[in-house]
């Protein structure tokens, strides 16, 4: 009888060891595997950086960003990684700078509502965007609640851009504007916890290229600060 409980003992301990060294290597496998691929959504609030004097901005200017960043883990536990991704924005901005197409190409005027009355002048930039960052966060495989700081790159393709203005001088809508740069590109930084993160952009080249207005040159770049929510 006492051979009998000894072989059952062993019995139960070697199935518990084995037991544990298979859910050990089932997790370590998943473990080796965990990315944060994830989709995005964010929306802004648009800034014009190196404003000359006499432009100024006037209501809200909004931003509607989506798209998805593939995620390439670079250390062994997983928190450190390179994002890639591709991905699709609207942005306009609100303001008094007025551009409006003649024969010879476009003319750029600054408005002044004692001069000239309106109730929109704005223009729209339609783009395919590409996010490369460098991804910090506390999360794991199974932890979908975390800390998180991605900061990087994003490079932009104008694919469309517009203006309109009502006023005074009637409506004057403009489209595909040949005066916008085509690749507009900006650092970018995003972080917060879980669901809810602070996004901040700042554009390293000029939103036109090569335009000025009497005499001054137009070297605004945009600036946009608001909220991204990933999505796993």
């Amino acid at each position: 009888m006492k051979n009998i409980l000894l072989v059952i003992i062993a019995f139960i301990g070697y199935t518990n060891c084995y037991a544990q060294v298979e859910t050990d290597s089932i997790k370590k496998e998943t473990d080796s595997k965990y990315r944060e691929d994830q989709f995005y959504i964010a929306v802004t609030y648009n800034l014009l950086g190196n404003k000359p004097d006499m432009v100024s901005q006037s209501g809200f200017s909004s931003g509607f960003h989506l798209g998805f960043i593939r995620d390439f883990p670079i250390n062994k536990r997983r928190n450190w990684a390179l994002g890639l991704g591709l991905g699709l924005s609207s942005n306009s901005f609100n303001h008094n700078f007025l551009i409006q197409e003649d024969g010879a190409g476009y003319d750029y005027i600054v408005l002044d509502k004692s001069d000239i009355d309106y109730t929109k002048n704005k223009f729209t930039m339609y783009m395919v965007e590409m996010p490369l960052q460098v991804r910090w966060r506390t999360s794991t495989s199974d932890d979908y609640k975390f800390w998180r700081i991605y900061t990087g790159l994003n490079i932009g393709y104008v694919v469309y851009s517009s203006s309109k203005f009502k006023g005074d001088l009637g409506t004057i809508r403009e489209g595909n504007i040949k005066s916008f740069n085509d690749f507009q590109y900006g650092l970018t930084v995003s972080t917060g916890y879980n669901t809810w993160n602070i996004y901040f952009y700042y554009g390293l080249n000029p939103i036109f290229d090569n335009i000025s207005v009497n005499d001054v040159s137009v070297d605004m770049n945009a600036i946009k600060v608001g909220l991204i929510f990933y999505i796993l």
